[in-house]
This record gives C-alpha cells, sequence and structure tokens, in this order.
C-alpha cells in the first residue's frame, strides 16, 4: 500500500486473526508501512462461545494497553466481539463498524441462523453503539436500517495497481476470477458456466477447500499465490473477470481488476452491482441463461468496456481519495 499524508499522522494498531490458509505470517509485515503495528489474536470466523469469550477478553486487554482513540472494528465477528470487548473497558472510544458483507447475508448458512445474526447486529448496535461505516453503497442502505450509519466506499491503490497493467493478446476470450474457492464465491456456479461455454478459457486465482467442484476442462485452477504481484500478472492475462459470488461486501479483487482494464460479469448481489455499470463497464446476470447475450457483448466490446472499468475504478474507488473521508469522520468523532 502507497503512503499518505493522512495515514501519515495516524497511529494504527492492526490487530488481526491469522486463521485463513491463504496468510503467511511473514509476507503480513510486507503489506502494510512502517508507521503500522501488527498484533495477531486468535479468533475463530464461526460462532464458538468459549473462543469467543476468551478472544472478548483478550482484546479488551489490548484496548486497555494501546488506550485507543479510535476502534475500528472490520467483519461482522469482529464487529459484535469488539464492541463487547470495548464496552467491558468501561472507557469512551470513538467506535466504528465495517461488515464488509454482513454475516446474515450469507447463503451457505440456514435461514435460522441468519435470523440469529440479523438479531446480534440490531442488538449489538442498539445497546454498544458505534458508527457502521459501509464499504459500499448497498451495503449502506441496509445499514441504515439497523442504526446510525456512514458511507466510505472501499478502494485500492488505484495508480500503483493501474502500472501493472500490460496488454494481452488471447486467440481465445478468457475469463477470470480471483478469491478462494469457497461457497461464498460460488465455485459450483462458475464450473456451469465453463461448462455451458466449452469454447472459452476461464481461470480460477488461488486455491480452496472446493476445489473438487472444479471440473470443467476449459478452467485452469492456478492455486495459492503469496505475493501480489503474481496475481496482478495473471489478472493481466485474462480478457474478462467474471464473479460468481453469492455475497459479498465490496470486493477488491474486483476494484483491482478494474484498475488493469478489466470489464466485469458480475451476479446480481450486493457489493457487485455497486461496481458494474450494466452495459458499460460490463454486465450483472441473475441466471446462467442471460449469459448467451452477455458474453457476446463482451466478445464484440470487451476492450471498450475495460476502458470504462478503469475510468469508474479511478474516480470511485481510489483508496487514498476515500480515506480522506474516514479520517475526516474520525476527527469529528473526537471533538
Amino acid at each position: 500500500m502507497g503512503e499518505d499524508d493522512s495515514a501519515q499522522e495516524i497511529e494504527t494498531f492492526i490487530i488481526y486473526s491469522g486463521k485463513r490458509k491463504e496468510i503467511v505470517p511473514e509476507n503480513i509485515r510486507k503489506e502494510f508501512s512502517k508507521n503500522v503495528t501488527l498484533i495477531e489474536l486468535e479468533m475463530e470466523r464461526e460462532f464458538h462461545p468459549i473462543k469467543d469469550l476468551k478472544a472478548t477478553l483478550q482484546l479488551r486487554k489490548l484496548f486497555l494497553e494501546i488506550k485507543p482513540d479510535v476502534i475500528h472494528l472490520h467483519s461482522s465477528k469482529a464487529g459484535v466481539i469488539g464492541r463487547w470487548a470495548q464496552f467491558l473497558t468501561f472507557t469512551k472510544n470513538s467506535v466504528f463498524y465495517t461488515p464488509h458483507g454482513y454475516s446474515f447475508l450469507r447463503l451457505d448458512i440456514s435461514n435460522k441462523r441468519r435470523n440469529i445474526y440479523k438479531l446480534i447486529e440490531k442488538y449489538t448496535q442498539k445497546i454498544f453503539g458505534g458508527i457502521t461505516i459501509a464499504c459500499g453503497d448497498t451495503e449502506f442502505e441496509i445499514a441504515k436500517t439497523i442504526g446510525n450509519s456512514k458511507l466510505v466506499r472501499n478502494g485500492i491503490d488505484f495508480k500503483e495497481i493501474s502500472l501493472k497493467y500490460y496488454p494481452q493478446a488471447n486467440k481465445v476470450l478468457t475469463f477470470g476470477i480471483v478469491g478462494r474457492i469457497t461457497a461464498q464465491k460460488n465455485p459450483k456456479l462458475f464450473n456451469k458456466i465453463a461448462l455451458r461455454y466449452p469454447n472459452y478459457n476461464f481461470i480460477w486465482i488461488g486455491d480452496g477447500e472446493l476445489r473438487s467442484e472444479i471440473t470443467a476442462k476449459n478452467i485452469s485452477v492456478t492455486g495459492w499465490f503469496y505475493n501480489t504481484e503474481d496475481v496482478y500478472s495473471w489478472i493481466n492475462k485474462i480478457d474478462v473477470f467474471l464473479q460468481t459470488s453469492l455475497w459479498e461486501g465490496l470486493p477488491l479483487a474486483v476494484l483491482e481488476a478494474m484498475a488493469l482494464k478489466k470489464p466485469i460479469a458480475a451476479t446480481d448481489i450486493v457489493g457487485n452491482k455497486d461496481i458494474v455499470q450494466n452495459g458499460k463497464n460490463g454486465f450483472l446476470f441473475n441466471s446462467v441463461d442471460e449469459l448467451d447475450f452477455i458474453l457476446k457483448e463482451l466478445q464484440d466490446n470487451h476492450l471498450e468496456m475495460g476502458g470504462n472499468s478503469f475510468d469508474i475504478c479511478a474516480e470511485n474507488f481510489d483508496c487514498f481519495e476515500n480515506f480522506k473521508g474516514l479520517v475526516l469522520i474520525y476527527q469529528n468523532s473526537l471533538r
């Protein structure tokens, strides 16, 4: 991540969980500037009462040691545990929370569990307070129904990433996705699309526990990469970014593809719909049947739409421009 004057004025502590297969501890440090202190905290993604209580108490201890002016919690799990921990410090802090895709939007869990997660979100906000900072326009609309909310769009280091672009001339139109092969990214749908269109090539940039669901012969799976340069290189090799997710916050991988001049074909869900302008930089779809028209349009116009992706990303999703708005929110909370 590049440097920014606003960021230089803020002493930052990042408390994170390392429980993800693609995380390599020795590479974490490379992702952040020198004025950021990294602290690893063991935390489970799914609900686990005993471990969650332990994580809450450990986080409370860290808050008391660091004495932050501002606490910003990222993801649904951290949003709940973090507000519990802050409450137990019996101190006053400005607390913010960004869901990056509410847990009650997940489609890999039962309706009962989704309803429970929604109640937890609602009453955690009501009882423990804090301001939700939505990462995308649709998430903002949902957040406003739960409590006090503001919008600061996700962003990327647009200038830096756009320099990684180089033109690619594929003989066969090539589609790609970046991420873990998990239920959220919907590998079944990605595979179904590849099977339906055997004359196109498909690349899954990443790996994951559901790799066995990738069976189409025209799909290549790259495996894990542990530095972003390799990922950008692979994104350059595709013609169209195919986002098949079941739910999202506002996906950074899609923004990175836009900075590398890729048009987007994406499922019509929260997050994706905040990025794709139908017919301009790609298309949203609800069913595979819609892709007959969409893929033909992309075949004929992917270069023009890729240029539009570049322009839309530059205007709306530059992290340093968006960060200025976040800093202003922080500063106003301290007055």
